[in-house]
Order: structure tokens, then sequence, then C-alpha cells
């Protein structure tokens, strides 16, 4: 195809956005990609004729990227981009090759050492301790108490709590449904995958927690568990900086920073960023041995309870807490109970 019978990067991803809207995706995913498109692939190719998209040229956008002060991780995102636009422009005639496509496919025997590479969950640094756990428990006073204690034996997903329903909880079976999520838009739909949908039985505490709290819950025409004080859907930096952070820092769980306040103190920060540190204490307490305080439940169980859309999510991400086998001691009896058939 001739340069002058395509279009630019930049062109192709105004069609993109297009592209996204008509398939209605959700507003978060077409803010990244609008940031993506501004911020990142405009500025290093926005210029560049579809053309003149090839392989090499992928890699010397990459390269731009990393000078920039671009992360790895971010760097790998915009190239997925770059990948859907080049898809998208292919669907519209405008490319005869995907060129980050192309790439990929010949990259693909990396991709077992890409994935040792990556840092392994740590409890104490990424994971709370139980000790930390209970810290949280003993400080989680006031409105976000029945949200973290929820969120902390559930290990529901923050848009997932903003989105439940008092008809989602079933408090004398001790049961919470997952059956919609709200974004950080307000906006309420399905959880992102099949597998999300999904069923988590509720410890004692969290129904007696909740049975107190419904007496309480401020009223909601949607009916919700945790509304803000308005009856409407929570915004998450509520639920993180007035629950999760001032929580944490109420509990000892805080960490200095370079900041200092009008006194000249250093300021405090939370020792674990986000929600998502509850969510992956959840998921340590269901394969922790019962003997540890744990619930020793199988695999499976856990891809079930987390909402992962596969067992190798489970494994990639919580693969490492498994408890290992004694080894030797299964080798052992294995030969004692191989010598006692031939004795037979």
């Amino acid at each position: 195809m001739a340069d002058s019978a395509t279009i630019t990067i930049e062109e192709a991803g105004k069609l993109w956005l297009k592209s996204g809207d008509a398939a209605g995706l959700e507003r978060t995913s077409m803010d990244q990609r609008r940031q993506h498109l501004e911020l990142h692939i405009k500025p290093f190719g926005g210029t560049v004729k579809l053309t003149k998209v090839t392989a090499p040229w992928v890699r010397s956008f990459q390269d731009k990227l990393r000078d920039n002060g671009r992360s790895p991780a971010m760097i790998k995102r915009v190239t997925v981009s770059l990948g859907s636009i080049l898809a998208d422009a292919q669907g519209r005639g405008l490319v005869v090759r995907n060129a980050v496509h192309e790439l990929s496919k010949a990259r693909s025997g990396t991709k077992v050492s890409e994935k040792r590479a990556k840092a392994k969950l740590r409890i104490g640094v990424d994971i709370p301790t139980n000790e930390e756990t209970r810290k949280i428990l003993e400080a989680a006073t006031g409105r976000y108490r029945p949200l973290i204690i929820t969120m902390i034996f559930t290990g529901i997903r923050s848009s997932e709590a903003r989105g439940l329903r008092w008809d989602d909880v079933d408090l004398k079976k001790g049961q919470l449904h997952v059956r919609q999520r709200a974004d950080r838009y307000g906006k309420v739909g399905m959880p992102k995958s099949e597998a999300g949908q999904r069923t988590v039985p509720l410890p004692p505490i969290v129904v007696n927690t909740l049975k107190e709290w419904k007496l309480g819950c401020p009223a909601s025409e949607l009916e919700l568990v945790f509304p803000n004080q308005a009856g409407n859907i929570e915004f998450h930096n509520n639920m993180l900086h007035r629950g999760l952070w001032e929580t944490q820092i109420a509990a000892g769980l805080s960490v200095t920073t370079d900041k200092k306040d009008e006194d000249g103190n250093p300021i405090l920060a939370p020792k674990y960023s986000g929600f998502h540190a509850l969510r992956h204490w959840y998921a340590s307490w269901c394969i922790n041995r019962k003997v540890d305080g744990g619930l020793e439940l199988t695999a499976k169980a856990v891809q079930a309870r987390m909402g992962h859309s596969s067992i190798q999510v489970t494994f990639d991400t919580y693969g490492h807490l498994f408890p290992s086998t004694d080894e030797a001691a299964e080798m052992e009896a294995a030969e004692k109970a191989l010598f006692a058939v031939n004795a037979t």
C-alpha cells in the first residue's frame, strides 16, 4: 500500500477511540486509551504513516519511550495499545500488517523468562502479616469499619464493594454474592469476567458487623451496603484516604515521607497503598494451612473465591504461597510402598 493511500498513527488512533465508544467500552478503559494516545503515542510517533510501522520501528518507538522516562510496565501497556490501533486499522483496510503482533510472535520464546523475572508478592511488603491485619481490625472505627472488615474477610475488589447491594448479602446463610461493580466514575455494571460473579462465605465477624451496620447505614435508593453519607456510590478516594489509610496510620502501620507538616514534622503515609493489600491477605488466608491459622483451601477453591478468570491467574499470583510438600518424606513413603508390593 502506498504511503499516500494510508493515514498516520494519530489519525488511526482517533478512529480507534471511535471504535471503543461504539463498542461501549467502560469509561475507565476509554480514559486509558486516550491517555496512551495523547501522552505516549502521539508525541513519539503520531505523525508516522501506518505503512512505515515495521517491527524495527516499534523497537525504536519503545526505545524513545524508555529514553523519555517511561517505565517498563508503561512501555508494555502503550505497546499493547499501539497494537490495538493497528488491529483496528487493519479491520478498516488501512494497513496490511500489524508490526506489534509480528514482534510479539517473534519474541514469544522469551515469555517464560519474563514471567520468572516478575517479583513475587511478599508477606510484610505486599501482603499484610496476620499481626498487621489484626492491628488494622482493631484500629478500624466509624463508618468505614464495616467496609474494611468485609474486604479483609471476603477479598472483594474495591469496585465490587462500591457496587454491593443489600440484596447481594444473605446474612442468614452467611453469604455474599458478587453480581455487579461500580467503577471510579460511579457507573454500575457487571463484573469484568464471568468468573467475577461468585458467592463468598462470610465468617461470623462479618455477619455480625453487617447486621449492626445495616441499622445505621445511610438510606440509599440503590440499596447499597457501603454508600456515601448521601446514599450514593462512594468515591474510591474517600474509601482509600479516610478509610484504609487513616486506619493503617492509627494502627501504627505507617512510613515516613520526605514531606513535612506546618510544624516541620515528617508526614506519615500508610504502609500499604491500596485495597489490593487486603485482597492479597485474604488470598493468603485461604491458602495457609489450618495449623497456621488459615483455611487451607485447594487452588480451585481459591480461584473461585477470588473471582479469577482462570486457575493460571491464581497460580501466577499466589502459587508461591501454597504450602510445599515434604518431597523427601513422600519419596521415602513411595519407595516403601513399592518394595512392599514387590515383597508380596
